[in-house]
């Protein structure tokens, strides 16, 4: 099912918006100038704005090319006349009307710039520390715990004792497993705390049934040893905000706290969000805020992080409105058009996760030679 092509230019996102964007597309791009008109056109303030995207390093690159844009649109402004005459659409559109206008939106663009730092643009569990920060005793978080990005060592010693017990001394050890694979057992355990440990119904002292054991053993003992020293890891600051949210008491004073906060929220690499994000996100602006989610579930990649691309398609069907990024701005137009008749409008591994037709900004091929006729060749490798 195809869906509409997302306008920069257009109507500004209201409500929640799931925009698809596939590689190539412009994706930084579109966050970018996204957020210069809802700063410029005056809908919210550079501190009511939330970028959230997937990594440090995503972070980082995201807060230096909205500034950039921010200054660069501010500056192109500057001069109405020439502004609209610009080679950039979005420049275009802020400079159309009465040079007035015009001059508010730089204005406003100006006094984003001076107020950067005011804007939070963070990974999720950077906006998740800074929330409970703000929500205080409603986030029941004692003031002597010591945040830690890994307690790698601390699943390391509750899965040792574990084996111990289990095998060192145990007159009828149950079925014995390789300490390595008791090992991976419980990090994954650990890592993705929302998962289901399976199988429930295994043969007792079958090596299913261990492992199963081993998992939430490892799971439950890595709890008390944290709680114990006083320590808390991201993904616990996901559970406890998760849980302040959702207080069937306190929940919805908390709730109207973060939202107040802000009105307009953009979340990139939204298709490797785990459901614990989601449900954060949800609670706190869906609804009733802005909330933007730009992803991708074609590049959903993160699984052994605890992300899950059903998340992704649970807020689409949560989502007042989708749209994808229609033009290609890596590719030549051949190898584009190539790439659509061969995978376009094919299905992976989900009706709903479709392969969209795109344009191409590049209408020149850029490689010549011998084979530019052919701008997508296949091998096929024969198996015996």
């Amino acid at each position: 099912m195809s869906r509409p092509v997302f306008d920069l230019c257009g109507p500004l996102p209201v409500g929640t918006v799931v925009l698809e964007a596939s590689a190539g597309t412009g994706k930084t791009h579109a966050i970018a100038a996204l957020a210069a008109r809802y700063l410029a056109e005056g809908v919210a303030r550079i501190d009511e704005l939330m970028l959230v995207t997937f990594g440090r390093a995503a972070t980082v690159e995201l807060r230096e090319r909205v500034r950039e844009r921010l200054t660069s649109a501010s500056v192109a402004l500057s001069d109405p006349v020439v502004a609209r005459s610009s080679p950039d659409d979005v420049v275009r559109h802020l400079a159309t009307g009465p040079d007035a206008d015009v001059a508010l939106r730089r204005e406003r663009l100006a006094r984003a710039v001076a107020g950067f730092d005011a804007a939070t643009i963070a990974t999720t569990h950077g906006f998740c520390h800074q929330m409970l920060a703000g929500l205080g005793i409603a986030a029941d978080i004692d003031a002597d715990v010591t945040f830690t990005e890994s307690t790698g060592d601390i699943v390391t010693e509750a899965v040792t004792d574990f084996y111990v017990r289990a095998y060192a001394q145990a007159t009828d050890p149950p079925t014995r497993i390789p300490f390595a694979t008791a090992a991976k057992v419980a990090a994954n355990a650990v890592g993705d705390r929302s998962a289901r440990l399976e199988p429930v119904a295994a043969e007792p002292g079958s090596e299913a049934d261990v492992r199963r054991r081993l998992a939430e053993s490892v799971r439950a003992e890595v709890g008390f040893r944290k709680e114990s020293r006083r320590v808390m890891d991201y993904d616990d600051l996901l559970d406890h905000l998760r849980r302040a949210l959702t207080d069937p008491h306190t929940g919805e004073t908390a709730r109207a706290r973060v939202r107040s906060r802000y009105k307009i929220v953009l979340v990139d690499e939204f298709q490797d969000t785990d459901p614990v994000q989601w449900q954060i996100l949800e609670s706190a602006f869906h609804g009733h805020r802005t909330l933007v989610l730009i992803g991708d579930p074609k590049q959903a990649i993160y699984a052994f992080r605890g992300a899950d691309v059903d998340t992704y398609l649970l807020a689409t069907q949560a989502a007042d409105s989708e749209s994808t990024l229609g033009t290609n701005w890596r590719s030549d137009a051949s190898l584009v058009r190539a790439l659509s008749h061969l995978v376009g409008g094919a299905a992976l591994g989900d009706a709903r996760i479709v392969v969209h037709d795109v344009d191409a900004a590049h209408q020149h091929a850029s490689i010549t030679g011998a084979h530019s006729d052919a701008p997508l060749r296949i091998r096929q490798l024969r198996r015996r």
